[in-house]
């Protein structure tokens, strides 16, 4: 499976403007810029945006997995992905990736919850993108 999307930018990096389309058809045109990536979003998307958009869909996914195969499909998962963005002495970087889901898991006893939660982060092919390179903490709540 390969998964397009394409990109336009018109004017220098501070005072242009683009906007990215998904080749699926499920999204775009969507506007981006600079400013939404460094001070307020104005109704624009940012490429940290889309990255944790895509890392909570793809937690998500794992997680469901997870926990259908020990016995546990969940109702529910409500999961955010908060991606930082700032500058540091190597310049502009995602520096954490912040995961917090919210579950109804009926019957699920709080450590196997934990511990496939812990799978699905690990597991989770957004994740492995963005080891090594990215802090990624989970808080996970059961509810």
């Amino acid at each position: 499976m390969r998964s397009e999307a394409t990109a336009n930018w018109q004017g220098d990096l501070f005072g242009g403007a683009g906007s990215v389309d998904f080749r699926s058809g499920a999204a775009g045109p969507l506007p981006v810029s600079w400013a939404s990536r460094t001070e307020e979003a104005a109704g624009k998307t940012s490429p940290e945006e889309m990255i944790a958009a895509a890392h909570a869909a793809c937690f998500s996914m794992a997680f469901s997995n997870e926990l259908a195969g020990a016995g546990f499909p969940p109702e529910n998962l409500d999961t955010k992905a908060v991606a930082t963005f700032t500058k540091g002495d190597d310049g502009f970087r995602i520096r954490t990736m912040a995961l917090t889901v919210d579950a109804v898991i009926p019957g699920i006893d709080a450590d196997l919850f934990a511990e496939k939660a812990e799978a699905a982060k690990n597991g989770c092919p957004v994740s492995n993108a963005l080891k090594g390179n990215v802090e990624i903490t989970l808080t996970a709540n059961l509810v």
